[in-house]
């Protein structure tokens, strides 16, 4: 087992680890690191943890110091030559005629590097962009481009359900999801009602797909024939897959009525000896949706 703490940055959701040493820090906490990238100020989002030495990769490098009062006030000033940054590299790239969009502009802590992240629906020759840059900042430059997750994750949002988006406070990495999560949990396949404001399916029905997944083993699907306990048959009509409920069509004589019951209470074929091939209207659609989740050239539906 090894001491680390995690530390994130401004711009990169990734937590990232590092030795703590002998300096007595806390969540919270803002620390100076030595990164790929230099010297970085990073907020403590794990204090101090023991982890097994094979989760972490080596060598792991220790804190520098925790930030001072002068640190701080550093990073502060780094913030407001961002926004200049910003201003300046967006007047340049309507001076070259670049057809990208600038997302953000990043200092590094020790101000020897400054990164513009931008997006684009191809590749962007921007090299004329970068000199012209250089010879601006008098510093190294460094375009970025990014995908619109990545651009939704660093400008934040309130997402549909009232709280700020997972992807901006806590997420450290995109985990895929697909359309068949949105069908294992019964939600509507109209792409404005399962995306996020990236555009993209959201981050969230990924969280929880297991234990869909588990519950809907114990269901019939609509339109199934079930028999229930007090020997009635019937078509499932509706489910409510958290309830465990499941309404069913039965017929008495030549009147049919909708009675409610329990999922244990029915007697049906097993969702995994159910023939799971679907039809042919139900793949088109899949299909149709598909094709809404190609970005850049992309054709594939799960979105890492």
């Amino acid at each position: 087992m090894i001491k680390v703490i995690g530390v994130r940055f401004r711009t990169a959701g990734k937590v990232y680890y590092f030795d703590p040493g002998d300096i007595e820090l806390k969540k919270g906490d803002h620390v100076i690191v030595e990164t790929a990238r230099g010297v970085e100020y990073g907020a403590l989002v794990m204090p101090p943890t023991d982890m097994d030495e094979k989760e972490i990769t080596q060598p792991l490098k220790p804190v520098i110091r925790k930030a001072n009062d002068e640190d701080d006030k550093k990073e502060i000033r780094n913030r407001e030559k961002e926004k200049e940054a910003f201003k300046t590299c967006k007047e340049k790239i309507v001076k070259h005629g670049l057809d990208m969009k600038l997302i953000d502009a990043e200092y590094t802590f020790d101000n020897n590097k400054v990164l513009f992240y931008f997006t684009a629906d191809g590749r962007v020759d921007f090299r004329d962009l970068v000199k012209d840059l250089a010879s601006v900042f008098k510093t190294r430059i460094e375009l970025r481009q990014i995908g619109v997750r990545d651009e939704t994750k660093i400008l934040g949002g309130i997402g549909f359900c009232g709280r700020p988006l997972c992807c901006h406070t806590y997420l450290s990495d995109f985990a895929p999801v697909s359309i068949k999560m949105a069908k294992e949990q019964n939600l509507s396949l109209n792409p404005s009602k399962i995306s996020g404001i990236c555009g993209r399916l959201m981050c969230c029905l990924k969280n929880e797909e297991e234990t869909y997944e588990e519950l809907n083993k114990k269901m019939p699907n609509i339109g199934d024939m079930v028999t229930t306990e007090d020997g009635f048959k019937g078509v499932v009509n509706s489910v409510n897959v958290l309830r465990q409920l499941v309404k069913v069509v039965i017929e008495e004589g030549d009147e049919k009525e909708i009675k409610e019951y329990k999922a244990t209470q029915l007697k049906f074929k097993s969702r995994q000896k159910r023939d799971r091939n679907k039809d042919k209207a139900e793949e088109a659609e899949l299909k149709a949706l598909e094709q809404l989740e190609k970005k850049d050239g992309k054709s594939k539906l799960n979105d890492d």
